[in-house]
């Protein structure tokens, strides 16, 4: 034990003994986050290849390969192609718009899927920039409807003012297609 007489030595000590405790409580929290983190990636290797693939689930009447879902829409001279990976509740994927006489949109969708709609942001090329706004997809046996409502700009991305008021679009109904 260290006795401290004067007031600047007893002020270093207890900023000392303050950044010791900081320091191990620091430490203690870091070996917990990595004890969690070890003890989940041994989880997901310990499972069966089986296990894995069941626990890919894929979406419900559309055709799929492995945990890949593709649909497409032709119509007169628009066409539309999404291609998407289910994980659990989470989807990311591809989808191309090209409607005629407009720019192609050629991008990427991230999002979640609640329900029977597909909640997504999609970040796409076009007019040579890039944008970011919200799409949505509501599942119609099994075809996917195009989702439209009111939208603002929010921190540089467009997005649904109501997520849950959105109207599906009778024009852009996609079909389940055969993944490439």
């Amino acid at each position: 034990m260290v006795i401290v007489t004067d007031a600047e030595s007893k002020y270093r000590v207890w900023q000392n003994y303050c950044k010791i405790k900081i320091n191990t409580h620091l430490m203690k929290k870091s070996i917990l986050s990595l004890m969690l983190a070890a003890g989940a990636m041994a989880a997901c290797q310990n499972q069966s290849p089986e296990q894995k693939i069941d626990s890919l689930a894929t979406a419900p009447d559309t055709v799929a390969t492995n945990n890949k879902s593709c649909y497409s829409l032709t119509k007169n001279r628009d066409t539309i192609s999404l291609s998407m990976v289910r994980v659990g509740n989470a989807v990311t994927g591809t989808l191309d718009i090209a409607f005629y006489q407009k720019d192609k949109n050629t991008g990427t969708i991230a999002g979640l899927i609640k329900g029977d709609t597909i909640i997504a942001d999609y970040t796409f090329m076009s007019e040579g920039g890039t944008s970011v706004r919200e799409i949505a997809f509501v599942k119609k046996g099994d075809q996917l409807a195009d989702c439209y409502g009111p939208s603002q700009e929010k921190n540089g991305k467009t997005v649904f003012t109501n997520p849950g008021n959105l109207k599906a679009d009778d024009y852009t109904v996609l079909s389940p297609i055969q993944c490439k």
